[in-house]
């Protein structure tokens, strides 16, 4: 690992200059500035983790001030992507992660952010906030979703209701911004989950094409759906679009800088892309240098590094991490960094959740030590902890400690005044006791 630890690299992390656009010049610069390895990385398991912990954010220390706008950007340079969820029993998925990283901060950040133009929400991981910076990275999703070719109930609207979806475009063109309830046709009641009318089925439907973006309401989370040229920067919109290879090499390389060390199978997650045709993707950043191949203790996959992954060294990081959270929303890839299986009960009935409703994994040091079933009670100002799990072999003295600190300091960020512990789970007692 010293030659990982001693290579002097760029920090364009793909951003690439329009010189190097050939591969083979390409290929010539990483070679100059990244000196390929002889033979793959090998990598501890725990040198794995802290990797990817210092790629996510978790080796750098919280800011010592008022969190800013430079703050978010600096974060959202590192992990690319922050998904967003509904789930407001706690807090808005998208605020944890920011917390996690950065601390207590206004809350108003990201919606501020969202504001200015810097961000935008596109379907980049499900759902998600991503510098608008990259929106020229996501023109070939947009454009995937109109081929006639494509599944599912957006393109079967467009394709049964074209002048239908044309006349929700108009009618937003001509009268503005639009939440889905504008237009609705609904004379039945709605249903669970995903039950769309017509109107938010042809909203959706423009969204994910690009021919609409979309804002959040404040109050209730909704969709406000409007022209792009309304919503994102003209500089953003005026930027050239890449081939569909050279932005999803792109998103490639910039998954591998969020990530430290990843399975092709990761990368191709980070961004919801396809294996199959990432797999040459892969074979040609290698190729070039920008990829190091490694081998990680315990994982049967291979793997790969960025060439400017930063030295390892160990990460002491205490933090409360979303069920949607980037270093662990990959199910597989927790099992394999950190030997913590982690499933969502939210839509498991009550009697056979075996951890809670909503529970967010407790990261320590390098590790995953325990699980919080977390809600915010608003009407009695309170932060219940509905149940506190510690993983095997874990101590929970530690734990319960750092947790005494933590707990509080998210109550007051989210504008509580106390910590309640029930007494499900392992750790309830020292928690309680800590606090």
């Amino acid at each position: 690992m010293g030659m990982l630890s001693k290579r002097a690299a760029p920090a364009d992390h793909g951003h690439a200059p329009a010189r190097l656009a050939k591969r083979q010049t390409l290929a010539a610069y990483r070679r100059r500035h990244c000196p390929l390895p002889t033979k793959p990385v090998q990598l501890s398991a725990r040198d794995a983790r802290q990797l990817a912990l210092a790629a996510q954010g978790f080796g750098a220390a919280r800011p010592k001030g008022a969190v800013t706008q430079r703050h978010l950007q600096q974060l959202f340079d590192r992990v690319g992507v922050i998904q967003i969820d509904s789930v407001n029993v706690l807090v808005r998925s998208q605020e944890l992660p920011v917390f996690a990283r950065l601390g207590p901060h206004n809350r108003s950040l990201l919606p501020r952010a969202v504001e200015s133009g810097a961000l935008f929400e596109y379907w980049a991981h499900a759902a998600a906030l991503v510098p608008t910076k990259h929106q020229h990275l996501f023109r070939w999703r947009m454009e995937q979703g109109r081929s006639p070719s494509m599944g599912g109930p957006l393109t079967r609207m467009h394709r049964g209701k074209k002048t239908y979806v044309d006349f929700v475009h108009q009618y937003i063109v001509e009268n503005g911004p639009v939440v889905a309830g504008d237009l609705s046709q609904r004379t039945t009641p709605k249903g669970k989950w995903w039950d769309w009318d017509a109107a938010k089925l042809a909203l959706e439907y423009l969204f994910l094409v690009g021919r609409l973006s979309a804002r959040r309401q404040a109050n209730n989370f909704a969709r406000v759906y409007d022209l792009p040229e309304r919503i994102l920067p003209a500089s953003v919109l005026a930027a050239p679009t890449p081939s569909p290879h050279a932005a999803q090499t792109q998103l490639i390389t910039l998954a591998a800088h969020s990530m430290g060390v990843a399975t092709a199978s990761d990368l191709a997650d980070y961004y919801r892309q396809k294996l199959t045709p990432v797999k040459p993707i892969i074979a040609e950043l290698v190729e070039a240098g920008t990829l190091l191949p490694a081998t990680v203790e315990g994982w049967k996959e291979p793997a790969y590094l960025h060439c400017a992954a930063a030295p390892i060294k160990p990460v002491e990081a205490c933090a409360l991490l979303s069920p949607f959270d980037s270093l662990v929303w990959n199910r597989q890839r927790s099992e394999r960094l950190f030997n913590f299986r982690y499933r969502i009960e939210i839509y498991t009935p009550q009697p056979q959740r075996k951890f809670g409703y909503y529970v967010l994994p407790f990261l320590l040091g390098d590790t995953l030590v325990g699980r919080m079933d977390l809600k915010a009670d608003r009407a009695t100002g309170a932060l219940r902890v509905q149940a506190a799990h510690l993983e095997p072999g874990c101590k929970a003295g530690s734990a319960a400690a750092q947790l005494a600190h933590l707990l509080p300091e998210m109550a007051a960020w989210l504008g509580l005044e106390r910590v309640i512990v029930a007494a499900r789970g392992n750790l309830a007692h020292a928690l309680r006791q800590a606090l």
